[in-house]
């Protein structure tokens, strides 16, 4: 059944629908790029440790950009075809495009956690990584994979709550979890004296109430398209439809400057 939220997407005036569902996104951007730098002023001015410990976790940045950019796969490629579904009122194909996403994304984070543990010291020295800052380093890194699941699902599955109309409820996901970044962050740091183990554990804690926040709407009756149990059984010309239109995003995540990078 069609809400009015994916109604408007076909009735209403180009400028100002672009306008409604793009606002949400820069907003959602711009703070994302906000708490990215308050958590690196945190950290540092860590007593003491800042310089190295700062340093150690500008080494992991490549690593954790590559890991979340799986997600883009699913955002990127499922959720334009999703998209597409419904605009030709085929919410059942839309609705396993959705399910198998979900299901990647569980796979991704597996097979990428798997491969950073296995490899994180190597990896990590490839990457730049001195004797001074491997330590702290991999300190962040192994309590970061932690939260990967939720970084995985927060931003794939975010796109597909764009799709049914609702910007704002995408823009909230990131939010949430941008703004409660930021006030663990010294209460793990400094008030905990965790130093950056205390702002990977926030970061993962963050990450895990963005993620709850999108599949409490994915799997309630506010969403148009909702996430169901019987849609995630693997379709092979769907996942294979969602590699190929998902790759280039893949691409141009994994291959973005480190600067720019959200959560961690």
């Amino acid at each position: 059944m069609i809400n009015k939220y994916e109604a408007r997407l076909g009735t209403e005036r180009m400028l100002p629908l672009v306008f409604k569902m793009a606002l949400p996104a820069v907003i959602a951007q711009f703070v994302n790029l906000l708490y990215s730098m308050v958590d690196r002023i945190y950290i540092g001015h860590i007593p003491g440790i800042g310089t190295d410990a700062l340093a150690g976790v500008g080494v992991t940045t490549s690593l954790v950009i590559l890991i979340s950019s799986f997600s883009a796969i699913v955002g990127g490629g499922g959720a334009p075809l999703a998209a597409m579904a419904l605009g030709q009122g085929d919410r059942l194909r839309a609705g396993k495009i959705l399910g198998n996403g979900f299901v990647l994304l569980i796979l991704f984070t597996l097979f990428t956690s798997f491969i950073a543990y296995t490899f994180m010291e190597p990896i990590l020295l490839f990457t730049g990584a001195s004797e001074n800052t491997l330590e702290y380093a991999v300190d962040y890194l192994s309590i970061y994979l932690l939260g990967t699941v939720f970084v995985e699902i927060s931003t794939g599955l975010n796109s597909f709550i764009n799709a049914q109309g609702r910007p704002a409820i995408a823009m909230y996901s990131v939010l949430i979890g941008a703004l409660l970044n930021i006030i663990l962050d010294p209460i793990f740091i400094f008030w905990f004296d965790m130093g950056v183990k205390g702002a990977a554990l926030a970061t993962v804690l963050s990450q895990a109430c963005s993620a709850a926040w999108v599949l409490s709407f994915l799997f309630s009756r506010r969403a148009s398209l909702p996430l169901e149990k019987r849609n995630m059984r693997l379709s092979r010309k769907i996942v294979f439809a969602m590699l190929a239109l998902g790759i280039s995003p893949f691409i141009m995540a994994s291959t973005e400057k480190p600067g720019w990078f959200c959560i961690e």
